[in-house]
């Protein structure tokens, strides 16, 4: 378990803070955005290509992970 306001124990929670903030400042909040905006920094959080996945993107491992459970 991590502790509290140790964001070095929590680094894939911390990136992913730090690539929304790219969209939404600090302290702006989030029901001033439109249903379309979220839905723009969700996609470009999915399609983004990841190290700690092997440079893939998470939509691209979800499909594959899909594919695997309808198979069975």
């Amino acid at each position: 378990y991590t502790h509290p306001y140790s964001s070095f124990e929590k680094g894939t929670n911390e990136r992913h803070n730090g690539l929304i903030r790219r969209f939404i400042p600090k302290g702006k909040r989030i029901s001033d955005y439109t249903v379309d905006n979220i839905g723009f920094i969700e996609e470009w959080m999915n399609t983004l290509p990841r190290k700690i996945l092997d440079y893939r993107t998470p939509e691209e491992l979800f499909e594959k992970y899909l594919d695997e459970i309808y198979a069975a």
